[in-house]
């Protein structure tokens, strides 16, 4: 049955040759100079508009940058070298490739001021959090892109590949926050980048695999790649999955405080909660209204068994007044 799977997601007639494989993703074969001056120029231009975009906060900008981004080429390079058991310098390409782009993003970020809040640009915020819907897009995405090189008829999907994986993007955030010496920030940017990576190598490894790329006279698949991959997939999980549970119980908190104020506030008239964010652990209230406040002592009694305790509580008015409530269950 995995085989009639296979067979239709692969038919033999539409199927590449490993010598065309071979071609499109070693850049040290062939025109070997030739390719690595396209690479090198591309990556550079699509890490300058990348950065462009990132700073501008322009999607349109960003997905230019994804679509012309050669970085994917060695990256699939690493996957199809690995099925094969063959040297290659794709790996080295991409962590050099890779590094470019990061010092791309940190040059940029000079012209940034030094208060400048990262978190308010929504092309940074959204790369700097990833969590498992990320690696699970981009699992499917890396499956999409390498089915897409081992057929010779749906080449087309390719550019939305490149838009769907966004593997520079991150590179240049990761650049920016380091320059700001944001390194958590920075931090999660890479963290999305690698999860991309091991992706995009991992669907690569069993596609083309199912190809039947192995190497001549070789039963088994590369095990000894599989494990070294599946360990750097757990390398890149753990991260994940704390952050997305950070994520979904901040969120609980966020819903449970907002509900209070909203009941805190119900006897006051003209007051209403405008919203509920966390920072750094702390938890912000943005209330708005015509008078004085109740008293934030009643707030904070009635979120105790609702957030952990502990959690300190601000009470910001829109008319310019900030409460520190204190914590809960203090």
């Amino acid at each position: 049955m995995l085989g009639h799977f296979r067979d239709w997601v692969l038919p033999d007639r539409q199927r590449r040759s490993p010598a065309e494989l071979r071609e499109d993703l070693d850049l040290s074969s062939g025109d070997s100079r030739s390719k690595q001056s396209a690479f090198w120029a591309m990556l550079t231009l699509s890490s300058v508009i990348a950065a462009g975009g990132i700073l501008t906060d322009s999607t349109a900008t960003v997905i230019g940058a994804m679509i012309i981004a050669p970085l994917s080429t060695p990256i699939m390079g690493i996957a199809l070298g690995a099925v094969q058991r063959r040297r290659t310098t794709a790996a080295a390409f991409v962590a050099l490739g890779c590094l470019l782009v990061v010092l791309v993003g940190a040059g940029a970020s000079l012209v940034v001021p030094r208060t400048y809040d990262l978190l308010s640009n929504g092309q940074i915020s959204g790369r700097t959090s990833p969590g498992l819907l990320d690696l699970i897009s981009a699992l499917a995405t890396g499956f999409a892109g390498a089915v897409a090189l081992s057929r010779k008829d749906v080449a087309a999907v390719l550019p939305g590949v490149a838009i769907a994986i966004s593997l520079v993007p991150p590179l240049v955030v990761t650049g920016v926050c380091a320059g700001q010496t944001s390194w958590w920030l920075a931090l999660g940017a890479l963290v999305l980048f690698l999860s991309n990576l091991f992706a995009l190598v991992f669907a690569g490894m069993v596609v083309f695999a199912a190809l039947g790329l192995k190497r001549a006279g070789e039963r088994h698949g590369p095990r000894r790649a599989y494990v070294m991959l599946g360990l750097l997939f757990t390398a890149v999980l753990l991260p994940l999955v704390a952050n997305t549970v950070t994520t979904v119980l901040l969120d609980t908190w966020t819903s449970r405080t907002k509900n209070a104020a909203e009941k805190w506030l119900a006897h006051t008239p003209g007051a209403s909660v405008t919203s509920v964010d966390t920072q750094s652990r702390t938890v912000y209230v943005h209330v708005r209204g015509p008078g004085d406040l109740p008293p934030v002592g009643d707030l904070l009694h009635d979120l105790e068994g609702q957030v952990p305790d502990g959690v300190p509580i601000v009470v910001d008015a829109v008319r310019g007044q900030q409460i520190a409530a204190g914590k809960v269950g203090g």
